[in-house]
């Protein structure tokens, strides 16, 4: 339907727009008109009744009667196609001449100067002018039905012109808004003859100024989903190839325990299953992680989180946690901080396991935190080989891995911990300690 499209509805609010200045307009040319005309038709009223009044005075243009005793006929006085009617009476009240068409009765009053007056059923605008040196008065007038015909016929002969014009004037608003409307079709045509995988900008060089927010967040759209798709073609990639290792792995110690009559060899395999199994959950926890870090737009931070339990939990369900010594500042037991739980717990758990993994033999692990008005920053240090000054910036890059990898690392962990910071509005800092000796690792959260 025509209501339902752009187009449509912009010719509707144009051609109504349109009309009601168009009406607006006629409005004021009938007023006006009317109101010039009358003012012009008022001031040959006057000319007329001073120039029977003048040739009155100079004795011109009087005959004898032949209609009525004592009555004498006038000349016709300026006038519209004979409108004008005039009239003289002696100031005594006897009609003296009239002009042809004039009516018998008396046109107006004893006052001087205009007055409407009915005369024979009729309304009458009448102009009186007396001279008491001649004992005359002269009364000219018209009829105002007349004026309104008048007044009439020239609003039409303006007016229907006019109207010729209205059909072509929509024909006109309808073509130019189709061109306007143009680069939008366009822009929509292409859009649907793409392939689904085609993720290219939009080109809206073309385009008017108006288009250019759409076409810009349109690409934006588009960029948005291809980074999208290329995280999720990598995430599958790898997860891929990271998990055919410890499933290859498990199936081949399996095999083993089945196989082996060896108590010893059957235990060992055993052993290695479980690692593998370790292996394999950690790295799907983390997958699953990011994907819905990803998928996250709007994160409530109303939890309110004891820092020191979270990282008790946390310990607690750390396989490698016993081979490291963990040392929790009390003071992480006394700050309370009003965020979002799942985040923070994803974000201290990678940190943890990041430097359980990365300590020397018997290494500890060391977590402390401080407090201000504006923020609260935990931090985490370990007596691992650190990072390289050139890996430094490179860690937080998902599926990266530096030299001093861990056999048990994904490549993942550290860049969970900063998806998580940036939802957390949190800043991730990674620093070698100034004696070489670890890695420091600082994470701010907004406090309040």
């Amino acid at each position: 339907m025509i209501t339902r499209s752009m187009r449509g509805r912009l010719f509707i609010v144009l051609a109504a727009a349109t009309g009601l200045i168009w009406l607006c307009a006629s409005a004021w040319v009938f007023f006006q008109t009317r109101s010039e005309v009358e003012h012009v038709l008022d001031t040959r009223l006057q000319e007329a009744a001073r120039m029977v009044s003048s040739l009155a005075i100079n004795g011109a243009g009087v005959a004898s009667s032949t209609s009525r005793p004592g009555v004498q006929p006038l000349p016709e006085a300026a006038s519209y196609e004979r409108q004008l009617s005039c009239q003289i009476w002696s100031l005594d009240g006897r009609l003296v001449a009239r002009s042809s068409g004039a009516p018998n009765d008396r046109l107006g009053n004893e006052t001087d100067g205009f007055s409407d007056q009915n005369v024979g059923g009729e309304t009458w605008r009448v102009y009186a002018i007396s001279d008491s040196a001649k004992g005359i008065r002269v009364l000219v007038g018209d009829r105002l039905g007349l004026r309104e015909r008048l007044v009439s016929d020239l609003i039409k002969g303006l007016l229907w012109p006019a109207m010729l014009i209205v059909p072509l004037l929509g024909f006109l608003i309808w073509n130019i808004l189709g061109r306007g409307l143009r680069p939008l079709q366009l822009m929509a045509a292409d859009l649907t003859n793409r392939n689904v995988d085609d993720m290219s900008p939009v080109d809206a060089s073309h385009a008017p100024p108006e288009l250019a927010p759409l076409a810009n967040s349109l690409n934006s759209l588009f960029s948005k989903v291809e980074t999208a798709r290329r995280h999720e073609r990598e995430i599958t990639a790898f997860a891929a190839h990271e998990l055919r290792t410890p499933l290859a792995g498990l199936k081949t110690q399996a095999q083993v325990a089945i196989a082996t009559l060896d108590p010893e060899a059957r235990a060992r395999a055993l052993r290695l299953i479980v690692i593998s199994v370790d292996q394999t959950s950690r790295l799907v926890r983390q997958l699953l992680a990011v994907a819905r870090i990803d998928a996250q737009d709007d994160v409530q931070r109303t939890d309110d989180v004891n820092l020191g339990q979270i990282l008790e939990e946390i310990i607690s369900t750390d396989p490698l946690a016993n081979s490291a010594k963990v040392v929790l500042d009390p003071a992480l037991y006394e700050i309370g901080i009003a965020t979002n739980r799942d985040l923070l717990t994803l974000a201290l758990r990678n940190l943890h396991e990041n430097a359980v993994q990365h300590i020397n033999n018997n290494g500890s692990v060391d977590w402390s935190v401080s407090c201000s008005k504006t923020c609260v920053t935990i931090v985490v240090d370990d007596d691992g080989p650190g990072i390289p000054d050139s890996e430094l910036g490179l860690v937080t890059t998902r599926f990266f891995r530096g030299r001093h990898k861990s056999p048990y690392g994904s490549g993942l962990g550290l860049s969970i911990v900063q998806l998580a910071a940036e939802k957390l509005d949190a800043s991730l800092v990674l620093k070698n300690q100034s004696d070489g000796n670890g890695l420091r690792v600082t994470l701010s959260l907004p406090n309040g």
